[in-house]
């Protein structure tokens, strides 16, 4: 049978979970550590682009032009130069992660009201506190956003690097089940990947509202 019935899918994954699930809490472990790795250096780049003009038109060039880079190509010569422990996978998710979170934010951080920005200027604030008080608070709805297309993008990371070589994980699993024939299973394990993105995406959607209140209170009265 090559294409399982729902049914089927869903009574697959049941009477498989108690391997699914370790296998799933492998991906889930990658995807969120590359994902933390990615906002990390996501966030110092955008701020060093915005700090100074000649690294923001120096490299912000080369940063777009990297995502012409096929990370299909990387992935393999990461797991021949660290193996393939649990290293060259979050490196992938990150790989897939950083440039939707740094672009957004940098992003964010150009588009402060220049209202404010005089306004410390007049106060004689200098650089960094213009950036604390003004620039950051700003840039966290733009901030939020690409990290929300990083969360969805984070699974499909750790399902390629696992696919390309890895002891766990869905993107092992799929391989196996796939060479095994039991399409099924790939089925099951793609279904368990569609739902890890949906909730990771509504955490960081969850998240936002807790950190943000006063921009989703603000887009209401809009409306």
């Amino acid at each position: 049978e090559v294409l399982p019935t729902p049914i089927a899918i869903v009574r697959a994954l049941i009477d498989h979970w108690d391997v699914i699930s370790v296998h799933t809490l492998q991906t889930l472990l990658e995807t969120v550590l590359g994902m933390a790795a990615a906002t990390v250096f996501g966030l110092l780049l955008a701020i060093t682009l915005e700090i100074s003009r000649w690294s923001r038109r120096a490299i912000y060039p080369v940063l777009v032009i990297s995502q012409t880079i096929p990370i299909i190509a990387l992935a393999p010569l990461l797991l021949l130069w660290f193996g393939i422990d649990l290293g060259p996978k979050v490196f992938v998710v990150a790989l897939y992660c950083f440039f939707p979170i740094a672009v957004a934010c940098a992003d964010g951080l150009a588009d402060a009201e220049p209202e404010l920005i005089n306004l410390l200027r007049s106060m004689r604030a200098s650089r960094w506190q213009i950036l604390w008080l003004v620039r950051l608070p700003g840039a966290m709805p733009s901030f939020f956003s690409g990290l929300r297309i990083a969360a969805t993008y984070g699974v499909t990371g750790a399902i390629f690097g696992e696919y390309v070589g890895a002891y766990q994980g869905l993107g092992i699993y799929m391989q196996l089940s796939f060479n095994s024939h039991a399409i099924v299973l790939v089925f099951a394990a793609i279904l368990v990947t569609a739902v890890l993105s949906l909730l990771l995406f509504g955490l960081v959607s969850l998240i936002e509202r807790i950190a943000l209140p006063w921009y989703h209170g603000s887009a209401i009265r809009r409306l």
